[in-house]
C-alpha cells in the first residue's frame, strides 16, 4: 500500500520575507490566527498561537514569532 503525500502550502512572513511549507492543517490554524488578529478577538488569537507553536516550532518562529 502506498503511503499518500500530503501536500505542503508555502507560506510567507509579510515583515521578514521568510517562508515555510506548512500541512493543510497548519495553515489552516495558522489563518485562524491571522482573523483573530484582523478582527481583534486577542483571546482566540492566542489559543490559536498556542496549538500553533505545539504542532510546529520552527513555523512558529518563522511565521508568528
Amino acid at each position: 500500500m502506498k503511503k499518500q503525500v500530503e501536500e505542503k502550502i508555502e507560506v510567507t512572513n509579510p515583515y521578514s520575507g521568510q517562508s515555510i511549507f506548512l500541512t493543510e492543517e497548519e495553515n489552516k490554524i495558522y489563518l485562524s490566527v491571522k482573523m483573530a488578529e484582523l478582527i481583534g478577538n486577542y483571546k482566540l488569537m492566542q489559543k490559536q498561537i498556542s496549538k500553533f507553536s505545539r504542532l510546529n516550532p520552527k513555523a512558529y518562529m518563522v511565521l508568528l514569532d
